[in-house]
Order: structure tokens, then C-alpha cells, then sequence
């Protein structure tokens, strides 16, 4: 996918890029695999907003993505390429031996016509598309749809432009290297996909306007500083003021913007042999 530019007939329009659809051989999805994206809102099922400035937006229908790719030893042909309006990655729709048709995440270089497999067996080729066990991969290999617990479905490096990278194989793990820098250990029977996962410019697009990103159900955020004492522990004051504390925080008072989330004594932190990049500042 490449990043296009416009004539600046507009203020919006002249700092703004988009997506060219060369890469898409198909424009309407099958209809076997789409099912209705309820809108939520942010809410859950209380009622309460639990995630905020979200709403609105384009209508959707939800692509039935098959994360786990457990039709082992068959091979399936890549037919169409297609356009997923709920990820950033293009969605490959292939047809296996059997005549079923499936939705996977595809890799970048995929093309219709492909052929591409998902096999435990140690003869599979190493070849982008194909999907089999971590103990099966070289050091180097870089992988995408990655398991965390085998035959529990993709979990890591769905994301376009992703790729992970296998350092090793040793006793019961597999050690990755993820895109944050982070070394982590994952059992070498779990199953990922080789390549990188396709329409890596994504992040490349400016969107340029607020127009653009409402369209995508994101509606705007205010600032806490310009709200406010009772609306936010940063507002208050005359005129632009700075926030008037030792640290950020949340609307509710806890410590912000920089913060470790992570919960303490997590049963996985003894697979991460090296933390993940910090931030620049």
C-alpha cells in the first residue's frame, strides 16, 4: 500500500494523506462471514462509559476473522485480498481443500493465487502465509499472529505493519522479540504465522481533520486543563494556567501520563527477560 497526496484545495486537505487501494482485488466482503458491529459507545454492560470519547461513526459490519487457523495439513488458495474497516491490516479471503471459505490477517507479499498451509509436522516450508509451531521456526524468522497459549488463537502482532522476531528455541520456550523492544518468552508449541502483517504505511497517514476521525466512532477529547475544578484535578485557574500539581493525573485522581500499569506480581512476568523501551521524553 502506498500513502497519496491531494491538490491543497483545502486547509484540511492539504496536511492530510489516505490510503490507495492498489492492493484490494475485491470490494465487497463475503457475505458467509459478516455479522452486525453493535455500537456500544464505550459502555459496558451497565451502562457506564468505561472507555471515553468514543461514538458516532460509520456504520460497520464485523469481518469473522479465523485467528486460530486449525485446518491442519490442508492447504487453501488465497482468492481475493479485501479491505477490513475494523483494523488497519488487509484481510485475506482464502478457500480450503474442503470448499470452506475463511477470513485470516494477511501478510505482507501475499498474493491472490497463493498457496499457504497450517501444519504441527517439521517438513513445512517456511514460507510467508504458512502457520505452524515456534519449535519449527528458525532464529531470525520474522512471524506475526502469535499464540500465547497454544491453540488458544492469534494474539500478538495482529496489528498492520507488525512483525516479531524469533530469537531462539530452548527447552519448553521460544524467545520473540517483540516491536516495543521487549524479549519474551512464549511456549515453543504454540503456533504463529510467517511474515509481517500487511499495510505496514498505515501509520503514515495523516488524517487532517476532525472529520476524518469521527468517521472512525473517536469523538473529541478535552483537554483537563481548560476544564473545570469539579470536572478535573488539572482544571481551575485564569486564563492558560499549568496544571499546579507535582505529577498528572487522571480525571479520578490517579497518577497519569508515564506511569506503569502493569499489575505487580503478574503470573507472566517471569516470561519477560527484558522490559520494553522506554519513551523518550
Amino acid at each position: 500500500m502506498a500513502i497519496k497526496r491531494y491538490k491543497p484545495t483545502t486547509p484540511g486537505r492539504r496536511i492530510s494523506s489516505v490510503q490507495s487501494f492498489d492492493d484490494i482485488t475485491k470490494k465487497k466482503p463475503e457475505k458467509s462471514l459478516l455479522k452486525i458491529k453493535k455500537r456500544k459507545g464505550g459502555r459496558n454492560n451497565q451502562g457506564k462509559i468505561t472507555v471515553r470519547h468514543r461514538g458516532g461513526g460509520a456504520k460497520r459490519y464485523i469481518r469473522i476473522i479465523d485467528f486460530k487457523q486449525d485446518k491442519l495439513d490442508m492447504s487453501a488458495e488465497v482468492l481475493a485480498i479485501e479491505y477490513d474497516p475494523n483494523r488497519g491490516a488487509r484481510i485475506a479471503l482464502v478457500q480450503y481443500e474442503d470448499k470452506s471459505k475463511k477470513y485470516i490477517i494477511a501478510p505482507n507479499g501475499l498474493k491472490v493465487g497463493d498457496k499457504i498451509i497450517a501444519s504441527k509436522k517439521d517438513d513445512i516450508e517456511i514460507k510467508v502465509g504458512n502457520r505452524m509451531p515456534l519449535k519449527n521456526i528458525s532464529a531470525g524468522i520474522s512471524v506475526y499472529n502469535i499464540e500465547l497459549v497454544p491453540g488458544g488463537g492469534a494474539k500478538i502482532a495482529r496489528g498492520a505493519g507488525t512483525e516479531v522476531k524469533v530469537m531462539g528455541v530452548e527447552d519448553k520456550y521460544a524467545q520473540l522479540k517483540m516491536p516495543s523492544g521487549e524479549v519474551r518468552l512464549v511456549s515453543k508449541e504454540c503456533m504463529a504465522s510467517i511474515g509481517q502483517v500487511s499495510n505496514p504505511d498505515y501509520r503514515l497517514i495523516r488524517w487532517g481533520k476532525a472529520g476524518r476521525v469521527r468517521h472512525k466512532g473517536i469523538r473529541p477529547t478535552v483537554r483537563g486543563k481548560v476544564m473545570n475544578p469539579v470536572d478535573h484535578p488539572h482544571g481551575g485557574g485564569e486564563g492558560n494556567q499549568p496544571i499546579g500539581l507535582k505529577h498528572p493525573k487522571t480525571p479520578w485522581g490517579k497518577p497519569a501520563l508515564g506511569v506503569k500499569t502493569r499489575k505487580k506480581n503478574k503470573s507472566s512476568d517471569k516470561l519477560i527477560l527484558q522490559r520494553r523501551k522506554k519513551k523518550r521524553r
